[in-house]
Protein backbone atom coordinates (compact mmCIF):
# COMPACT_ATOMS: atom_id res chain seq x y z
CA UNK A 1 0.00 0.00 0.00
CA UNK A 2 1.67 3.00 -1.16
CA UNK A 3 -1.37 5.54 -0.25
CA UNK A 4 -1.37 7.20 -3.62
CA UNK A 5 -4.71 5.82 -4.76
CA UNK A 6 -6.79 7.48 -1.62
CA UNK A 7 -6.35 11.02 -1.49
CA UNK A 8 -7.60 11.08 2.54
CA UNK A 9 -5.51 7.81 2.83
CA UNK A 10 -2.70 9.84 1.13
CA UNK A 11 -3.82 12.79 3.66
CA UNK A 12 -3.79 11.45 6.74
CA UNK A 13 -0.26 9.26 6.20
CA UNK A 14 1.28 12.73 5.33
CA UNK A 15 -0.22 14.09 8.63
CA UNK A 16 0.76 11.20 10.16
CA UNK A 17 4.37 11.28 8.96
CA UNK A 18 4.47 15.08 9.74
CA UNK A 19 4.33 14.65 13.77
CA UNK A 20 6.46 11.32 13.82
CA UNK A 21 9.48 12.73 11.31
CA UNK A 22 11.43 15.89 11.79
CA UNK A 23 11.57 18.51 8.78
CA UNK A 24 14.38 17.81 6.68
CA UNK A 25 14.81 14.31 7.41
CA UNK A 26 17.02 12.83 4.13
CA UNK A 27 16.25 9.28 4.94
CA UNK A 28 12.52 9.49 5.28
CA UNK A 29 12.26 11.23 2.65
CA UNK A 30 14.19 8.65 1.00
CA UNK A 31 11.25 5.76 2.72
CA UNK A 32 8.88 7.80 1.45
CA UNK A 33 10.29 8.09 -2.23
CA UNK A 34 11.46 4.28 -2.33
CA UNK A 35 8.36 2.88 -0.34
CA UNK A 36 5.48 5.20 -0.16
CA UNK A 37 3.71 6.94 2.61
CA UNK A 38 1.21 4.40 2.98
CA UNK A 39 4.02 1.65 3.74
CA UNK A 40 6.07 3.75 6.03
CA UNK A 41 3.24 4.56 7.82
CA UNK A 42 2.79 0.81 7.99
CA UNK A 43 6.20 0.13 9.29
CA UNK A 44 6.07 2.62 11.60
CA UNK A 45 2.69 1.71 12.87
CA UNK A 46 3.80 -2.01 13.47
CA UNK A 47 7.61 -1.05 14.82
CA UNK A 48 8.79 -4.70 13.81
CA UNK A 49 9.53 -4.12 9.65
CA UNK A 50 12.65 -1.45 10.54
CA UNK A 51 13.40 0.76 7.50
CA UNK A 52 16.83 0.73 5.98
CA UNK A 53 19.76 2.88 6.81
CA UNK A 54 17.92 3.50 10.45
CA UNK A 55 19.95 2.56 13.93
CA UNK A 56 18.09 0.79 16.80
CA UNK A 57 17.94 3.86 18.89
CA UNK A 58 16.68 6.24 16.72
CA UNK A 59 14.15 3.26 15.09
CA UNK A 60 12.89 2.80 18.65
CA UNK A 61 12.58 6.43 18.95
CA UNK A 62 10.10 6.88 15.76
CA UNK A 63 8.05 3.90 16.90
CA UNK A 64 7.38 5.58 20.05
CA UNK A 65 6.43 8.87 18.80
CA UNK A 66 4.14 6.95 15.89
CA UNK A 67 2.49 5.37 19.06
CA UNK A 68 1.08 8.80 20.06
CA UNK A 69 0.31 10.56 16.62
CA UNK A 70 -3.25 11.01 15.82
CA UNK A 71 -3.98 12.72 12.59
CA UNK A 72 -7.45 13.03 12.13
CA UNK A 73 -6.98 14.85 15.77
CA UNK A 74 -4.42 17.10 14.57
CA UNK A 75 -6.55 17.56 11.34
CA UNK A 76 -9.56 18.97 13.46
CA UNK A 77 -7.68 21.07 16.20
CA UNK A 78 -5.96 22.66 12.40
CA UNK A 79 -9.50 23.19 11.32
CA UNK A 80 -10.38 25.05 14.56
CA UNK A 81 -8.15 27.43 13.78
CA UNK A 82 -8.29 27.67 10.36
CA UNK A 83 -5.24 26.01 9.53
CA UNK A 84 -5.27 23.61 6.28
CA UNK A 85 -2.81 21.06 5.24
CA UNK A 86 -1.73 21.15 1.50
CA UNK A 87 0.30 18.05 0.19
CA UNK A 88 2.70 17.46 -2.72
CA UNK A 89 0.31 16.67 -5.65
CA UNK A 90 -2.44 19.04 -4.40
CA UNK A 91 -3.62 21.97 -6.49
CA UNK A 92 -2.27 24.38 -4.21
CA UNK A 93 1.40 23.02 -3.75
CA UNK A 94 4.00 24.77 -4.93
CA UNK A 95 5.96 23.03 -7.38
CA UNK A 96 9.42 24.68 -6.76
CA UNK A 97 9.47 23.18 -3.25
CA UNK A 98 10.34 19.49 -4.97
CA UNK A 99 13.61 21.04 -6.01
CA UNK A 100 14.30 19.85 -2.09
CA UNK A 101 14.56 16.63 -3.42
CA UNK A 102 14.47 13.92 -0.27
CA UNK A 103 14.32 17.08 2.06
CA UNK A 104 11.32 18.50 0.65
CA UNK A 105 8.57 18.78 3.44
CA UNK A 106 6.07 15.70 3.82
CA UNK A 107 3.08 18.70 3.84
CA UNK A 108 2.60 22.43 4.65
CA UNK A 109 0.28 23.88 7.14
CA UNK A 110 -1.02 26.80 5.98
CA UNK A 111 -3.08 29.55 7.83
CA UNK A 112 -4.88 32.36 5.53
CA UNK A 113 -6.99 32.40 2.92
CA UNK A 114 -4.90 32.74 -0.29
CA UNK A 115 -3.54 29.90 -2.70
CA UNK A 116 0.16 29.44 -1.74
CA UNK A 117 0.88 27.99 -4.65
CA UNK A 118 -0.46 31.46 -6.69
CA UNK A 119 1.64 33.47 -4.19
CA UNK A 120 5.27 31.13 -4.73
CA UNK A 121 4.55 32.43 -8.26
CA UNK A 122 5.98 35.90 -7.73
CA UNK A 123 7.57 36.07 -4.36
CA UNK A 124 11.41 37.24 -3.01
CA UNK A 125 12.51 36.24 0.86
CA UNK A 126 13.76 39.17 2.58
CA UNK A 127 16.20 37.90 5.88
CA UNK A 128 18.64 38.61 8.23
CA UNK A 129 19.82 39.39 11.52
CA UNK A 130 16.99 39.19 14.89
CA UNK A 131 19.06 41.56 16.68
CA UNK A 132 19.85 44.16 13.60
CA UNK A 133 20.67 47.94 14.01
CA UNK A 134 18.09 50.48 12.34
CA UNK A 135 19.59 50.75 9.35
CA UNK A 136 18.83 46.82 9.10
CA UNK A 137 15.20 47.58 10.17
CA UNK A 138 14.54 50.69 7.88
CA UNK A 139 15.29 48.60 4.66
CA UNK A 140 14.25 45.38 5.29
CA UNK A 141 11.29 47.38 5.70
CA UNK A 142 11.45 49.87 2.30
CA UNK A 143 12.36 46.95 0.70
CA UNK A 144 9.58 44.82 1.49
CA UNK A 145 6.81 47.71 0.57
CA UNK A 146 8.66 48.34 -2.70
CA UNK A 147 8.64 44.72 -3.65
CA UNK A 148 4.60 44.66 -2.51
CA UNK A 149 4.10 47.75 -3.95
CA UNK A 150 5.83 46.37 -7.82
CA UNK A 151 3.26 43.21 -7.05
CA UNK A 152 6.00 40.76 -5.35
CA UNK A 153 5.03 38.83 -2.33
CA UNK A 154 7.38 39.24 0.66
CA UNK A 155 8.58 35.55 2.39
CA UNK A 156 10.13 35.90 5.49
CA UNK A 157 10.68 33.85 9.11
CA UNK A 158 8.08 35.74 11.51
CA UNK A 159 11.14 36.33 13.92
CA UNK A 160 12.35 39.68 15.57
CA UNK A 161 14.58 42.44 13.81
CA UNK A 162 14.86 41.94 9.73
CA UNK A 163 12.11 39.15 9.26
CA UNK A 164 9.39 41.35 11.25
CA UNK A 165 10.68 44.62 9.76
CA UNK A 166 10.02 42.86 6.31
CA UNK A 167 6.66 41.76 7.13
CA UNK A 168 5.59 44.91 8.36
CA UNK A 169 6.41 46.91 5.76
CA UNK A 170 4.46 44.70 3.31
CA UNK A 171 1.75 45.26 5.50
CA UNK A 172 2.19 48.32 5.77
CA UNK A 173 1.78 49.05 2.04
CA UNK A 174 -1.18 47.29 1.50
CA UNK A 175 0.86 44.52 0.35
CA UNK A 176 1.19 40.61 0.30
CA UNK A 177 3.14 38.66 3.04
CA UNK A 178 4.20 34.66 4.26
CA UNK A 179 5.56 34.14 7.50
CA UNK A 180 7.02 30.54 7.64
CA UNK A 181 7.19 29.06 10.79
CA UNK A 182 9.50 26.86 13.25
CA UNK A 183 6.46 25.67 14.86
CA UNK A 184 2.90 24.84 14.80
CA UNK A 185 1.19 27.58 12.88
CA UNK A 186 -1.43 27.71 15.31
CA UNK A 187 0.50 28.64 18.02
CA UNK A 188 2.90 32.33 16.70
CA UNK A 189 6.84 32.43 17.61
CA UNK A 190 7.99 34.34 18.77
CA UNK A 191 5.16 35.34 20.92
CA UNK A 192 6.13 39.14 21.33
CA UNK A 193 4.86 38.67 17.39
CA UNK A 194 1.47 37.01 18.14
CA UNK A 195 0.37 40.14 16.59
CA UNK A 196 2.41 40.69 13.93
CA UNK A 197 1.34 37.03 12.96
CA UNK A 198 -1.94 37.01 13.93
CA UNK A 199 -2.39 40.00 11.14
CA UNK A 200 -0.17 38.09 8.53
CA UNK A 201 -2.89 35.09 8.95
CA UNK A 202 -5.64 37.49 8.10
CA UNK A 203 -3.96 39.53 5.34
CA UNK A 204 -1.41 36.88 4.10
CA UNK A 205 -0.17 33.49 4.80
CA UNK A 206 1.54 31.76 7.65
CA UNK A 207 2.85 28.29 6.81
CA UNK A 208 5.36 25.73 8.19
CA UNK A 209 5.94 21.78 8.21
CA UNK A 210 5.24 21.11 12.19
CA UNK A 211 1.76 19.90 13.27
CA UNK A 212 -0.43 22.17 15.72
CA UNK A 213 0.95 22.78 18.89
CA UNK A 214 4.58 21.81 18.34
CA UNK A 215 7.23 23.72 19.89
CA UNK A 216 10.70 25.58 17.81
CA UNK A 217 13.79 24.15 18.60
CA UNK A 218 17.04 25.35 17.19
CA UNK A 219 17.59 22.41 14.57
CA UNK A 220 13.90 23.53 13.42
CA UNK A 221 14.81 26.97 12.70
CA UNK A 222 17.82 26.26 10.58
CA UNK A 223 15.47 23.42 8.47
CA UNK A 224 13.02 25.62 7.86
CA UNK A 225 15.15 27.86 6.12
CA UNK A 226 15.71 25.64 3.32
CA UNK A 227 11.92 26.30 2.76
CA UNK A 228 11.83 29.71 2.50
CA UNK A 229 14.51 29.64 -0.14
CA UNK A 230 12.91 26.59 -2.12
CA UNK A 231 9.53 28.69 -1.94
CA UNK A 232 10.83 31.92 -3.27
CA UNK A 233 12.85 33.36 -6.67
CA UNK A 234 14.97 34.96 -5.28
CA UNK A 235 16.72 35.66 -1.13
CA UNK A 236 17.59 38.85 -0.03
CA UNK A 237 19.75 38.73 3.23
CA UNK A 238 19.61 42.39 5.21
CA UNK A 239 22.22 42.56 7.81
CA UNK A 240 23.95 39.12 8.51
CA UNK A 241 26.80 38.16 10.76
CA UNK A 242 29.47 35.52 9.48
CA UNK A 243 27.09 32.99 11.46
CA UNK A 244 23.84 34.06 10.96
CA UNK A 245 20.84 31.83 10.20
CA UNK A 246 20.03 34.02 7.34
CA UNK A 247 23.25 33.23 5.12
CA UNK A 248 21.73 29.18 5.79
CA UNK A 249 18.96 30.61 3.73
CA UNK A 250 21.13 32.28 1.27
CA UNK A 251 23.62 29.41 0.89
CA UNK A 252 20.70 26.70 0.59
CA UNK A 253 18.73 29.50 -2.14
CA UNK A 254 22.29 29.40 -4.23
CA UNK A 255 22.46 25.56 -4.35
CA UNK A 256 19.03 25.32 -5.23
CA UNK A 257 19.94 28.16 -8.24
CA UNK A 258 18.00 30.61 -7.06
CA UNK A 259 19.00 34.22 -6.96
CA UNK A 260 20.73 35.48 -4.00
CA UNK A 261 20.98 39.15 -2.82
CA UNK A 262 22.34 41.43 -0.13
CA UNK A 263 22.34 44.44 0.96
CA UNK A 264 25.61 46.26 1.70
CA UNK A 265 26.47 48.23 5.24
CA UNK A 266 29.49 49.78 7.01
CA UNK A 267 32.19 48.21 6.50
CA UNK A 268 32.85 48.12 10.38
CA UNK A 269 29.93 46.51 11.42
CA UNK A 270 29.80 43.31 12.39
CA UNK A 271 26.40 42.38 10.94
CA UNK A 272 27.35 43.68 7.77
CA UNK A 273 30.34 40.47 8.31
CA UNK A 274 28.13 37.74 6.78
CA UNK A 275 26.59 39.97 3.76
CA UNK A 276 29.90 41.17 2.55
CA UNK A 277 30.65 37.70 2.41
CA UNK A 278 27.99 36.90 0.14
CA UNK A 279 28.67 39.43 -2.19
CA UNK A 280 32.29 38.83 -2.56
CA UNK A 281 31.17 35.64 -3.96
CA UNK A 282 28.27 34.74 -6.15
CA UNK A 283 25.99 36.83 -4.53
CA UNK A 284 23.96 40.18 -6.08
CA UNK A 285 24.33 43.68 -4.26
CA UNK A 286 20.75 45.47 -4.28
CA UNK A 287 19.71 48.41 -2.28
CA UNK A 288 16.27 49.07 -3.50
CA UNK A 289 13.48 47.10 -4.57
CA UNK A 290 13.33 48.14 -8.08
CA UNK A 291 17.11 46.42 -8.29
CA UNK A 292 15.76 43.65 -6.93
CA UNK A 293 13.07 43.16 -9.48
CA UNK A 294 15.92 43.31 -12.06
CA UNK A 295 17.45 40.66 -10.53
CA UNK A 296 14.07 38.21 -9.88
CA UNK A 297 12.31 39.15 -12.68
CA UNK A 298 15.66 37.64 -14.92
CA UNK A 299 13.67 34.66 -14.37
CA UNK A 300 12.13 32.41 -17.25
CA UNK A 301 8.56 33.59 -17.68
CA UNK A 302 8.85 35.81 -15.33
CA UNK A 303 10.77 38.42 -17.18
CA UNK A 304 8.34 40.22 -19.15
CA UNK A 305 5.07 41.87 -18.31
CA UNK A 306 2.25 39.05 -18.71
CA UNK A 307 -0.04 40.56 -21.91
CA UNK A 308 -2.74 38.34 -20.95
CA UNK A 309 -5.10 36.07 -18.42
CA UNK A 310 -3.42 32.77 -18.40
CA UNK A 311 -6.51 31.03 -17.52
CA UNK A 312 -9.96 31.47 -18.98
CA UNK A 313 -11.76 34.13 -16.42
CA UNK A 314 -14.09 31.11 -15.90
CA UNK A 315 -11.64 28.85 -14.70
CA UNK A 316 -11.73 31.18 -11.47
CA UNK A 317 -12.47 30.48 -8.19
CA UNK A 318 -16.09 32.44 -7.40
CA UNK A 319 -14.07 34.92 -4.88
CA UNK A 320 -11.52 35.69 -7.50
CA UNK A 321 -14.08 36.61 -9.92
CA UNK A 322 -16.10 38.94 -7.65
CA UNK A 323 -13.20 40.52 -7.13
CA UNK A 324 -12.31 41.20 -10.68
CA UNK A 325 -16.00 41.68 -11.54
CA UNK A 326 -15.59 44.65 -8.71
CA UNK A 327 -12.18 46.50 -10.67
CA UNK A 328 -13.25 49.53 -13.23
CA UNK A 329 -12.23 48.97 -16.33
CA UNK A 330 -10.82 52.72 -17.42
CA UNK A 331 -8.91 53.70 -14.09
CA UNK A 332 -7.20 51.87 -10.84
CA UNK A 333 -9.39 51.16 -7.44
CA UNK A 334 -8.15 50.69 -4.38
CA UNK A 335 -7.90 47.57 -2.38
CA UNK A 336 -10.85 48.78 0.41
CA UNK A 337 -12.89 50.03 -2.65
CA UNK A 338 -12.78 46.51 -4.79
CA UNK A 339 -13.08 44.68 -1.30
CA UNK A 340 -16.74 47.00 -1.13
CA UNK A 341 -17.63 46.31 -4.65
CA UNK A 342 -17.12 42.38 -4.29
CA UNK A 343 -18.91 42.54 -0.98
CA UNK A 344 -15.81 40.91 1.22
CA UNK A 345 -13.35 42.38 3.49
CA UNK A 346 -10.49 44.48 2.12
CA UNK A 347 -7.93 42.17 3.18
CA UNK A 348 -9.43 39.05 0.98
CA UNK A 349 -10.00 41.15 -1.49
CA UNK A 350 -5.90 42.03 -1.53
CA UNK A 351 -5.26 38.43 -1.24
CA UNK A 352 -7.40 38.01 -4.24
CA UNK A 353 -5.73 41.01 -6.09
CA UNK A 354 -2.39 39.21 -5.37
CA UNK A 355 -3.33 36.06 -6.81
CA UNK A 356 -5.06 37.62 -9.85
CA UNK A 357 -1.90 39.28 -10.42
CA UNK A 358 0.04 36.46 -10.62
CA UNK A 359 -1.95 34.85 -13.46
CA UNK A 360 -2.13 38.49 -15.69
CA UNK A 361 -5.02 40.06 -14.59
CA UNK A 362 -4.11 43.01 -12.94
CA UNK A 363 -1.52 45.18 -12.07
CA UNK A 364 -0.66 47.52 -9.49
CA UNK A 365 -0.39 51.25 -10.11
CA UNK A 366 0.43 52.70 -7.08
CA UNK A 367 -1.96 52.76 -4.54
CA UNK A 368 -4.44 50.93 -6.33
CA UNK A 369 -4.74 48.12 -9.00
CA UNK A 370 -5.84 48.23 -12.45
CA UNK A 371 -6.99 45.15 -14.71
CA UNK A 372 -4.62 44.73 -17.72
CA UNK A 373 -5.34 45.90 -21.19
CA UNK A 374 -6.08 42.15 -22.14
CA UNK A 375 -7.91 40.96 -19.26
CA UNK A 376 -10.18 44.05 -20.13
CA UNK A 377 -11.57 42.29 -23.23
CA UNK A 378 -11.63 38.81 -21.50
CA UNK A 379 -13.57 40.71 -18.34
CA UNK A 380 -15.93 42.98 -20.29
CA UNK A 381 -16.95 39.87 -23.04
CA UNK A 382 -14.41 41.17 -25.51
CA UNK A 383 -15.13 45.09 -25.62
CA UNK A 384 -12.73 47.41 -25.57
CA UNK A 385 -12.57 50.10 -23.08
CA UNK A 386 -14.40 53.44 -24.26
Amino acid sequence: MNGGDDPDRELLARVFLSRVIEPGDELAGRWVREFGVGEVVRRLRGGREVLPGVSGKRWAGLVARAARAEPRGDLAVAAEAGVRFVCPGDGEWPGQLDDLGDTRPLGLWVRGRPSLRMWALRSVAVVGARACTEYGAHMAADLAAGLAERGWVVVSGGAYGVDGAAHRGALGAGGATVAVLACGVDRPYPRGHTELITRIAEQGLVVGELPPGDHPTPSRFVLRNRVIAALTRGTVVVEAAYRSGSLVTARAAQRLGRHTMGVPGPATSALSAGVHELLRGDAELVTDAEEVVEVVGEMGELAPERRGPVLPRDLLEPGARRVLDALPSRRAATAAEVGRGAQTTQDEAVARLYELRSLGYVERHGDGWKLTRQAVISVRGGRSPS
